[in-house]
This record gives C-alpha cells, sequence and structure tokens, in this order.
C-alpha cells in the first residue's frame, strides 16, 4: 500500500529526477520536460511548476544552488537535489512502479452510468468515440517511429508504448461493447432498451 505523501503532484516528482540529472533553473526544467515529450504523461503548466518547487523547498527536497543572469533578463534561481529529497524520488518512483493504485478514468465513470442513455444511442457515441481511438493510435505510432527514426533509446519511450497499449485495449474493448449492444449479447441489454422505451411513453 502506498504511503501518503505530503507532496503527491506527478510535476514534483519530474522536478526531483531532473535535479537528480543535475542543478537546473525551472525555465530550463519545463523546457527539458517539453522537448522530452513529458507534457504528454505529466500536466505541464508554468504556474503549477513554480507552486511545486516552492514546496519541495519548504519540504526540503531541493534547495536553491545559486542564480544566474542572462542578460537583460531577471535572475533565476538554479535548485539542486537535496539528500532527503533523493530519498523523496527514490521512494515514490518505487512505489509508483510496483504498486497498482486505483485511479478514476472519466471514461469508466460514463460507463458506470451509461444504462441513463438509449442503447442505440451508446452504440453511436462508442463508434463516434471508436474513430477518435484510431486516429490517436495512428498518431502515436507515427511519433513513436519518428523518435525511432533519429536513433532515440526505447528506454526513453516507454510510456508512449504504454499509452499506445491501452488505446489499443481500450480499441478491443469499444468494439466488443458495440458489438455486444449491437446483438444482445450483452446481458441486461433487452431491459436497458424496454426501460427507455417505458419512459417515453409515460
Amino acid at each position: 500500500m502506498q504511503t501518503p505523501r505530503k507532496i503527491s503532484n506527478p510535476l514534483a516528482l519530474a522536478v526531483l529526477v531532473l535535479l537528480f540529472e543535475k542543478a537546473m533553473h525551472p525555465y530550463e526544467m519545463a523546457t527539458t520536460l517539453k522537448q522530452r515529450g513529458k507534457e504528454q504523461s505529466i500536466k505541464l503548466r508554468y504556474g503549477s511548476l513554480y507552486t511545486v518547487i516552492g514546496q519541495l523547498e519548504r519540504e526540503g527536497f531541493i534547495e536553491a544552488a545559486g542564480t544566474e543572469r542572462d542578460g537583460g533578463r531577471p535572475e533565476r534561481t538554479t535548485y539542486r537535489l537535496t539528500d532527503a529529497g533523493e530519498v523523496e524520488m527514490s521512494s515514490w518512483l518505487r512505489s509508483l512502479v510496483a504498486e497498482p493504485v486505483k485511479e478514476y478514468p472519466q471514461f469508466e465513470a460514463a460507463l458506470s452510468l451509461l444504462p441513463a442513455l438509449p442503447p442505440k444511442e451508446v452504440q453511436l457515441l462508442l463508434a463516434e468515440r471508436l474513430g477518435r481511438l484510431e486516429e490517436q493510435e495512428r498518431r502515436m505510432q507515427a511519433e513513436i517511429k519518428g523518435a525511432a527514426a533519429i536513433n532515440l533509446p526505447a528506454l526513453f519511450l516507454i510510456e508512449n508504448e504504454y499509452a499506445l497499449a491501452l488505446v489499443r485495449a481500450e480499441r478491443a474493448y469499444v468494439n466488443g461493447l458495440i458489438r455486444g449492444i449491437e446483438t444482445g449479447e450483452l446481458d441486461g441489454v433487452v431491459q436497458w432498451q424496454r426501460w427507455h422505451t417505458d419512459r417515453k411513453r409515460n
């Protein structure tokens, strides 16, 4: 079971990992994350970045290592990882890798409430979703091929491969769900349709 953490924003973990590599200022952190395509997996906003940096500094996980000025721009504070920060980073990352946690995807929530819509409409909506998933899969495959073309090691693409596997699994599931509604093989479809028919009559 994962230990509750004072800071749980994945962006904070990304900051700790970046500073594990070397000391950086916030702008360099943001630029590095974008260059590596990490904003596809971790929500990145400058306001949030400065917030988590402040939180990490207050907890003693990072500390200011100095300031620098580039031309007429404002001074930038460079941060480095503390020993406590390295311990927190390792513990947090190990926990995320080893321990599955219950997440609450919006699609799962929608599926749990699906009977509120008529079966025929649900089929159409799912078909629309399927088309978008297929487009998403094509785009992701192109991105992975593009990265492979520049000889980016597979290690740096594993989150993309994972995301692609999830999209493919969802496509297979949605296909099956559409088929189950259409053929009536999905247990409860008849009652579901009858309920909506009765509601229209009343």
